[in-house]
Parts: structure tokens; C-alpha cells; sequence
């Protein structure tokens, strides 16, 4: 059976790109799932000072055994003034200096939501224009615009929006 992770670009106990990670994720058929949460790898601010004085914290390795052990990736990014979050931009940071190729090639179903019209889309460029240079093999996106209006009681309730994750669950599916 097929292993994958899915998270949230965030350390926010109430994310809402952590709720779209866990609802697509169990929409994949016939895997294994292991949902990750950034607060169960607390480390340090990334510097270069830090990392010569103390070396790379044990957690980073964790996480990166994570990634290499699957075989997908369902990621949500939170968009924190157009950008990556703090938290998940610290993680991503600090598991580079291990291996620039961090996302190992593995399938990544890549998605962002958020209170907004606009579903986290500047955050998702960033990422569509990043990611593949350090390994990332994105096969598919999706952008909830509005959570609030769209995602209620643990599902997508708008018809259009579900038949667009759901196309792109497909495609991530038949790349793992």
C-alpha cells in the first residue's frame, strides 16, 4: 500500500489549510495516510551561526525521513502576507542545509486555502515557481478561495470547487 503525508504549511492549532490537507487526503483512495503537524517539530530559527554552534536539530531529520519514507505529498500552504509562513518557511529552511532536494521528487498534490477570494494564490506561485528546484514534483494544485463560505462541516460544500479537488486528487493518484 502506498504511504503518504499530508500537512499544513502552518503551526496554527486551528488551520484551515490543515483541514483541506486532512479532507483531501481522505479522499485518496487506498493508501496509507500520516497527517504531520508542524508543532510536533519545533526547532529553532534557522541561521547559519546556530547550525556551525549546534548543528542541525534531530526533529529536521525526522521530518525529512518523512518525506523520503512516502510516497506522496499532500501539502496545504498558509499564506502569511503573500508568503510561506514563518513556521513552515523555518522548517523548509532548516531541512535544505540536510538536502537541497528536499521534496526527493515524491508526488505532491500542492494547495492552498484562505479566508479570501483569491485562496492563498500568491503563496501557491511561490511555491509553483520554487519547489522544483528543490526536488518538488508537483502533479497537481488546487486553491480554495473562501473557506469560510465553501468548506463547511469538514467538506467542500460547493459543487464546482469539489469536482476541481477532485480532479486534482485523480491525477495526483495515478502519479504515486
Amino acid at each position: 500500500m502506498k504511504k503518504i503525508i499530508a500537512f499544513a504549511g502552518t503551526n496554527s492549532k486551528e488551520s484551515i489549510n490543515k483541514k483541506l490537507a486532512i479532507y483531501a487526503s481522505s479522499l485518496v483512495d487506498n493508501v496509507s495516510i500520516n497527517i504531520l503537524d508542524l508543532n510536533d517539530f519545533e526547532m529553532p530559527l534557522y541561521g547559519i551561526d546556530l547550525e556551525k554552534e549546534k548543528g542541525i536539530p534531530e526533529n529536521v531529520h525526522k521530518f525529512l525521513d518523512l518525506i523520503k519514507a512516502s510516497d506522496g505529498i499532500i501539502l496545504s500552504l498558509a499564506e502569511h502576507n503573500g508568503a510561506y509562513s514563518t513556521a513552515f518557511k523555518n522548517v523548509f529552511d532548516w531541512i535544505s542545509r540536510i538536502d537541497g532536494k528536499l521534496w526527493s521528487n515524491k508526488p505532491m498534490l500542492l494547495m492552498a486555502t484562505s479566508p479570501g477570494a483569491r485562496g492563498g494564490a500568491s503563496v501557491l506561485e511561490i511555491a509553483k515557481s520554487r519547489f522544483p528546484y528543490m526536488g518538488g514534483n508537483i502533479v497537481s494544485e488546487f486553491s480554495l478561495p473562501s473557506f469560510g463560505e465553501n468548506f463547511i462541516e469538514n467538506k467542500i460544500v460547493n459543487s464546482e470547487l469539489h469536482s476541481s479537488l477532485l480532479k486534482a486528487i485523480t491525477k495526483f493518484q495515478n502519479n504515486l
